[in-house]
């Protein structure tokens, strides 16, 4: 290899390198507390209260209607600026949430089951600052 060619493939190198810093740099942490509004269909909005902690791409926490009544979340993850969370309320209730992460946002829907009913709603929430 010649030193053009050495040179050329160390330019290549030290690019890919700082792209993926960058990208790990600009990698989404959901971590904190979020407040916002629950709106489920044909029903007045209500308010939301999540407690999130983010280790790569598990999510942990808590969710409820206020910081008081919180309640564990069962399974969290989270792909690129897509969040699933699933939250179980009490015995035969789940709520299943598809999210988008926009900065410091968080919306999308939620799907509540109990028993053999649905309930459809939409979730807003913004970080705590």
């Amino acid at each position: 290899m010649n030193s053009q060619e050495g040179l050329v493939k160390r330019v290549f190198v030290f690019v890919i390198l700082a792209v993926a810093a960058a990208a790990m740099a600009m990698a989404a942490d959901v971590t904190g507390k979020w407040t916002g509004t629950l709106a489920p269909e044909g029903d007045d909005s209500h308010t939301a209260f999540l407690v999130l902690t983010q280790n790569g791409t598990a999510i942990t926490g808590t969710g409820g209607p206020d910081e008081s009544q919180q309640f564990p979340i069962q399974t969290g993850k989270i792909d690129g600026n897509k969040i699933v969370l699933e939250i179980s309320p009490h015995e035969g209730a789940l709520y299943h949430m598809e999210l988008v992460l926009d900065g410091d946002h968080i919306k999308g829907d939620i799907t509540a089951k109990q028993d053999d009913q649905t309930m459809k709603a939409k979730l807003d929430v913004s970080r705590v600052k």
